[in-house]
């Protein structure tokens, strides 16, 4: 039988215990870091939620410079840089607490927005199936976007109990603020008018069909919430009107407001290439 010296014997078992040590090191630093590598892959997908509109959505939190965590991508993002875009960046990191994200095609629901727990902050939730239209996007952004001037807690009280304004499911409508005046102007005269809550689009439509030349789209006939938003939209996106029609009044009303014609202003300059919008 062949042996080698015990010298080299031994150079070569301490050789072979150091090596499959290195080994055995290597192959848990690789364990670690795959461990490592798929929790923070999982950590960076955000969390599927149960949704009325949409059926699912992905939740993303808005952060406090107004990025989202986890950070979006690809058509997710393009909609919350849109809403920023018509809302500034600074207003979206001081009102918004959260982004909701479907994938609905047979959904009617374009996006919509709520207030949380604390009506200071709101939520955007936004249907990429009909998102991929740069203008219908622009022009739904814009509707949501209204709801959150119109409905925030400078224009709505949401700790009043019993109302002598306009009821709302975020309060009572300050006296002086714009949705109370819209309801007293443009409202307060029908006796058919379905109320401030009311979102049965059959009823909406029998008003609208009562009422047709009064509102710029049928939507706008769902309550008016739904008409103030959609009548600020199409303030924002058409020229001034001339006088002699209640929609033309409607468009008037906000050209009544410097701040809102500021507002119009900087939406029209934003996206003048996507809308081909002139001034």
């Amino acid at each position: 039988m062949f042996a080698l010296p015990y010298p080299v014997y031994m150079r070569t078992r301490i050789a072979i215990v150091i090596a499959s040590a290195l080994i055995l090191l290597a192959g848990g630093a690789a364990i670690a870091l795959a461990l490592l590598s798929s929790t923070s892959s999982t950590a960076s997908r955000p969390a599927i939620e149960e949704d009325d509109d949409f059926g699912t959505v992905e939740v993303y939190a808005v952060l406090e410079d107004g990025s989202l965590d986890p950070a979006a991508t690809g058509l997710a993002a393009e909609v919350w840089e849109t809403f920023e875009r018509v809302a500034t960046p600074d207003f979206t990191a001081d009102v918004m607490a959260e982004y909701r994200l479907g994938d609905a095609p047979d959904s009617d629901t374009l996006a919509y927005v709520y207030q949380t727990s604390d009506p200071e902050y709101w939520v955007l939730a936004a249907n990429l199936a009909t998102s991929r239209d740069t203008e219908q996007l622009i022009a739904t952004l814009i509707h949501e976007y209204a709801h959150i001037l119109t409905l925030g807690t400078n224009q709505v009280d949401p700790a009043a109990g019993s109302c002598s304004t306009l009821d709302l499911d975020e309060g009572c409508a300050d006296p002086d603020s714009l949705l109370q005046a819209f309801q007293e102007t443009f409202w307060s005269g029908y006796g058919d008018a379905p109320d401030a809550a009311n979102s049965d689009p059959d009823v909406a439509y029998e008003f609208y069909l009562a009422h047709e030349e009064d509102f710029v789209s049928d939507y706008a006939a769902t309550n008016v919430v739904e008409d103030i938003a959609e009548s600020f939209m199409t303030f924002v996106l058409e020229e001034e009107p001339a006088a002699g029609t209640v929609t033309a009044a409607k468009l008037l009303f906000f050209w009544d407001e410097p701040d809102l014609v500021a507002i119009r202003e900087r939406i029209r300059a934003e996206f003048a290439d996507e809308l081909g919008l002139a001034g």
